[in-house]
């Protein structure tokens, strides 16, 4: 029986990330902050770790450089060694916008070399932007059984929310026979995780068939799935792609919940706590006689005398007395000053909350961001990097603070429901 460690994996780490807004404005999106520790990308890079796959390539284009400076030589996730490591595939663009990757195919095509000059059985192609526990040994080993040239990780989403994948329709033995993308009127609610095993020699042959095949979703699988053998390898675990601020946010609150479907200990998930500057030495947490705190996730170096409820707290972030954070993502070394309340927001490192204001005011929820409706609609507001909260100012739902924002650039005290500072 072959071993795992025949596969070669391809990690896709370049995409924009868009909407996430003022998220990914200074970073690649899977380099954006989870958990309190965490990255987005260390939950596939801990998924091949434990799943025995030692040969990873990662490819980076947009804003790399926080990426890469994470990921270093791989340590972390035990990566070096002579039989052993993670290759930085950096972005191999012009200065027009046609030679950066136009899809996901485009991408691996790009990076054939790689593929080349690595001996393997299978490939295996992740995204590095998804939430989620797998193994992708037992993947490896269906793909095998069937004999396929493609498998699929699928797994079943509500109807409603079909459109957003790419969805497959299979027979009774699970070989795939229709595909449809992103379907605005689905067939089926079997939809794909972006998780691809490919026989090495068929994906190879699959890229040199056209350069116009830019996509796997779009070009790719359709025309394997009527000439070859394609399967959906079933997946029943928690998955979810945190590619916007509703679901970025759902994802953290989820680790929030007792016995809740994200457990960062059993799924044995690892981060390179060197990469980040005055990250590794915190001390452990303090709490003032005052503290409260309910339900959170606390990292280290925070100091707490204040009130924390349902939240998500990175390393260093400083809560004074009086002060309220609910329902809230606070990125590293933010300092919520005395009485202030932060309600409902994301907020990136440095920021910092004036006394006795406010942010997440209000009950209007539904009062969608004017500049970007379909980013920000339930009622979280966005504080970019480095951004100042002036004393007493007051802050709606559904609002955006700019990256650096100084107090002389509020003209008002009060920012509406659904308006950003920009």
């Amino acid at each position: 029986m072959r071993k795992p460690e025949d596969a070669l994996v391809l990690l896709l780490a370049g995409g924009v990330g868009s909407r996430l807004n003022l998220l990914v404005e200074k970073r690649a999106k899977p380099a954006v902050t989870f958990g309190g520790i965490y990255r987005i990308i260390d939950f596939s890079l801990s998924n091949v770790m434990n799943s025995g796959l030692t040969r990873v390539g990662v490819l980076t284009q947009y804003k790399p450089l926080s990426l890469m400076s994470h990921i270093g030589m791989g340590e972390a996730w035990d990566f070096t060694g002579r039989t052993r490591g993670v290759k930085i595939l950096p972005p191999r663009t012009g200065s027009k916008d046609s030679d950066w990757y136009q899809g996901t195919a485009d991408a691996v095509r790009r990076n054939v070399d790689f593929i080349e000059a690595n001996e393997a059985d299978e490939v295996v192609i992740l995204s590095g932007d998804h939430i989620y526990h797998m193994d992708f040994d037992a993947m490896l080993e269906f793909h095998r059984s069937k004999k396929a040239d493609v498998t699929v990780g699928m797994m079943v989403v509500p109807m409603e929310q079909i459109h957003q994948f790419g969805a497959g329709i299979t027979n009774d033995d699970g070989r795939i026979v229709d595909w449809e993308e992103k379907p605005e009127v689905p067939k089926t609610n079997l939809a794909s995780m972006g998780i691809y095993v490919f026989t090495r020699d068929y994906l190879l042959k699959s890229l040199a068939r056209s350069g116009s095949e830019i996509d796997f979703g779009m070009h790719i699988l359709p025309w394997a799935i009527e000439y070859d053998n394609v399967f959906a390898y079933p997946f029943y675990g928690y998955w979810r792609d945190v590619g916007t601020i509703q679901a970025y946010w759902e994802a953290n609150m989820d680790l929030l919940k007792q016995d809740g479907p994200i457990s960062l200990e059993r799924w044995q998930i690892r981060t390179n706590v060197e990469a980040e500057e005055r990250r590794a030495d915190r001390p452990a947490a303090r709490y003032g006689l005052s503290a409260r705190v309910d339900n959170s996730l606390i990292s280290a170096g925070c100091v707490v005398n204040g009130t924390v409820v349902n939240s998500v707290l990175s390393p260093g972030v400083v809560v004074e007395e009086g002060a309220l954070v609910k329902d809230s993502i606070l990125f590293r070394d933010c300092v919520v000053e005395t009485k202030a309340e932060v309600d409902l927001v994301i907020c990136d490192k440095f920021t910092r909350f004036g006394a006795n204001s406010s942010v997440g005011i209000g009950d209007h929820h539904d009062i969608a961001n004017r500049l970007y409706p379909k980013h920000l609609y339930t009622g979280i507001t966005l504080v970019g990097e480095k951004a100042r909260i002036p004393e007493k100012m007051k802050v709606g739902r559904n609002c955006i603070i700019k990256c650096n924002a100084q107090e002389e650039d509020y003209s008002t005290p009060l920012l509406q429901d659904g308006e950003s500072l920009t």
